[in-house]
């Protein structure tokens, strides 16, 4: 891969980041964060993520603010190494079944009988230990401690509060293994996650992730959204488990779709009335986005437990494609205006 030298300084401009969550399909933000920092030409000052994307921006984060760019590279790679390799057991892991060459598993026997298990049973019965292997694959590779004394890029981690229905944001000297695990915490997967008496699930159902913190919390005006969960698919589900799936890919969209139409609606006042920033607390913000709904529609929601790490590496090298992509058309117009239409994405 062709990257630009990283003491090329004097085009580097400021983004804030908010990553979507979506299980392994993470993995495609690996893809998009590597070559941002292979190209050298963007720095990030905030992050807000939520279960798969909380953990790429809290790799991220403490791999610049501990090493630097290259840090922070090797590191997604071990992270996403670890991953793969961890995930053995069940239908997590289709290596039987590969050579079918399908990254989606809902045909596949064993995750057949896994999927029926939990939609009848509680993992407080099937899983009662509560065995989490990302617990132990985040504190080999961060240091948490150091973590919540970094001060740039700031790092914002979604979670669900079970109780009062609302969404929690951690940050600074809250960050810690646990909110990771919270929001990341797929209840008919793994037990509510408490932390300070509250139990909290994945972060995805109240924001996938939110945006406010980058808007009210940090000073650059940029917000590059790295999307890997479809808007749209071409055909209506059908079966139980297609039913349920698109179901939740709607919720997990829904929060995100109705923050960006507010930040547009909030960009459009600023424009046609000639109301001056600041006034009311409002600025103008510039929106910018980097997906591969074209590719990432075939993959239905099953494939997010599929860690095999060839489909890992594919999913990377699409999220590197589409990065590339992106900053070849859309570099120069950083700091100058947004460059994705939200209303096309509500359409």
């Amino acid at each position: 891969m062709t990257t630009r030298k990283t003491d090329e300084k004097a085009d580097t401009k400021t983004v804030n980041l908010a990553l979507q969550g979506g299980g392994s399909h993470g993995a495609f933000t690996w893809g998009v964060l590597d070559t941002l920092l292979a190209d050298g030409r963007i720095d990030v000052e905030g992050i807000s993520g939520t279960s798969a994307g909380a953990m790429n921006g809290a790799v991220l984060a403490y791999g610049l603010a501990t090493g630097g760019r290259e840090t922070a590279r090797e590191l997604l790679e071990v992270f996403w190494r670890r991953v793969s390799g961890q995930f053995t057991w069940g239908p997590i892991q289709p290596t039987l079944f590969g050579l079918t060459g399908n990254p989606n598993l809902e045909y596949m026997p064993l995750y057949a009988g896994f999927d029926m298990m939990i939609r009848v049973m509680s993992p407080y019965l099937f899983n009662p230990m509560d065995y989490n292997p990302l617990r132990e694959i985040l504190t080999g590779v961060i240091d948490f401690k150091t973590l919540r004394e970094i001060q740039a890029p700031r790092l914002y981690v979604n979670a669900t509060n079970v109780s009062r229905g609302k969404l929690r944001v951690f940050a600074g000297p809250e960050i810690s293994v646990e909110a990771l695990m919270a929001s990341s915490c797929l209840p008919f997967l793994w037990q509510a996650v408490e932390i300070e008496g509250e139990a909290y699930w994945d972060g995805g159902y109240m924001g996938n992730p939110t945006l406010y913190p980058l808007i009210h919390a940090c000073n650059a005006r940029d917000v590059l959204v790295v999307q890997i969960n479809p808007i749209t698919r071409e055909s209506v589900p059908m079966t139980p488990t297609a039913i349920v799936d698109r179901m939740n890919e709607i919720s997990f969209n829904s929060t995100f779709l109705r923050e960006v139409k507010a930040l547009e609606l909030i960009n459009r006042l600023l424009r046609q009335t000639g109301v001056e920033e600041g006034e009311c607390g409002l600025r103008s913000v510039f929106l910018h986005l980097i997906g591969d709904e074209e590719h990432m529609r075939h993959y239905t929601v099953s494939s997010k437990l599929n860690t095999d790490y060839g489909f890992i590496c594919h999913l990377r090298d699409l999220g590197r494609d589409s990065a590339r992509l992106w900053l070849d058309r859309n570099f120069e117009r950083i700091g100058q205006e947004s460059t994705f239409v939200v209303d096309s994405m509500m359409a």
